[in-house]
């Protein structure tokens, strides 16, 4: 009885401190995400009553010529960024395992632009590419290369956004690829070597496979970092030039807070939940066939 009670006490214990932080999570995740799906079956400005519509504005969704524009540069976006982000982020994780003097203060400063505010970079981003005055134009007179457009000129834009999330994100691909890093098989390498293998068959052969389960949680993580991409294009082009920049996130943003349409805006939100959920899920079920451990 006495065990039962100090069970008990325990758990009413540790109950006492995850509590008010469970709530916390379930007041500003789970309820949130319940009442957007609710509203997504109406039609709302915020305002009014709702009025119920059924499935409607997910009907609407296929013939939206604008939604479909939106989901065509997030995809070309993400098809820059993701493999970008991972292939730099293993190559300066790659220099940076290797044992050099300061060694500690150049992994510090890759990693500072990941910890910097978003919406810090993308304001000082739009005026290192402004056409007129930066200091991007300025590199390009100086090597006597005609000047750039950049985030002016539409079919410059979503490489110019691109560059500049890679540059907040391959300070945090490298910090992870690193931390597998440092426990690679150090014998088998040394065995390599000593059967005369070269540095390029090593780190192809030997690196590269034992960081697959990186690369599978990466490639996850990096690809929801581009399709919810919002703060570098709010804070420097705002969906232009052209609407050429806009993504869905930013899409949704403009429904809900500039329309004031709360109704299709969820509905939206509520297709780019469900299509990062596929590729998530597919990603880690063929992770798991091909038995690579990274989930």
């Amino acid at each position: 009885m006495a065990e039962r009670r100090g069970v008990l006490a325990r758990g009413l214990t540790g109950w006492a401190f995850a509590g008010p932080a469970t709530l916390l999570v379930v007041g500003l995740s789970i309820f949130p995400t319940v009442w957007a799906f609710l509203i997504s079956r109406t039609r709302w400005n915020g305002i009014a009553i709702p009025r119920p519509l059924g499935w409607a504005n997910y009907r609407l969704m296929a013939e939206d010529p604008e939604l479909w524009d939106s989901v065509r540069h997030t995809f070309v976006l993400t098809a820059l960024f993701v493999p970008s982000s991972i292939l730099g982020g293993m190559t300066v994780a790659i220099a940076l395992s290797q044992q050099v003097r300061l060694i500690k203060f150049y992994r510090t400063c890759i990693f500072v632009p990941f910890v910097a505010s978003s919406a810090a970079t993308g304001i000082l981003a739009s005026y290192v590419f402004n056409p007129q005055f930066g200091t991007a134009n300025e590199l390009l007179r100086r090597i006597g290369l005609p000047p750039q457009q950049f985030l002016e000129d539409p079919r410059q834009v979503l490489v110019v956004i691109c560059l500049i999330a890679l540059w907040g994100q391959i300070g945090f691909t490298a910090v992870v690829y690193l931390a597998r890093l440092q426990d690679r098989p150090k014998d088998l390498i040394e065995a390599a070597m000593v059967d005369g293998a070269g540095r390029f068959r090593i780190l192809w052969h030997i690196i590269v496979p034992e960081l697959r389960p990186v690369t599978v949680f990466m490639v996850v993580w990096q690809t929801i970092t581009a399709l919810q991409l919002f703060d570098l294009v709010y804070t420097t082009t705002r969906g232009g030039p052209l609407s050429s920049s806009t993504t869905i996130v930013y899409y949704v943003f403009e429904l809900a807070f500039q329309t004031r349409r709360y109704g299709y805006g969820s509905a939206v939100a509520y297709g780019l939940f469900a299509v990062t959920m596929v590729l998530t899920v597919g990603t880690i079920l063929y992770s798991r066939r091909s038995k690579v451990e990274a989930f």
